[in-house]
């Protein structure tokens, strides 16, 4: 298992737009990807997840990644937070 604190940076947090692309992004891995967010986890490859999380620009979320990929999945998720999901 491997783990990272990322903050988001899109200036409407995660809303629909920006919950695709990383649901579409966690989607290609085969590790269980989560993040945790306000004493919340969320599974990041489900859209309904990762918007009832409610995360907003400037928030910090733990990116949490458990498999066989899980380091590939991990750098490429933060990468994509990073570089602003689309935005």
């Amino acid at each position: 298992m491997v783990s990272q604190k990322v903050v988001i940076t899109n200036p409407t947090g995660l809303h629909l737009s920006p919950a695709g692309i990383l649901c579409k992004e966690a989607m290609q891995f085969k590790s269980l990807i989560t993040f945790t967010f306000r004493e919340n986890t969320a599974n990041a490859k489900s859209v309904l997840s990762v918007l009832g999380a409610c995360v907003k620009c400037g928030d910090e979320i733990e990116i949490i990644c458990d498999g066989t990929d899980e380091k590939d999945a991990l750098a490429a998720i933060v990468k994509a937070i990073e570089e602003g999901l689309g935005e």
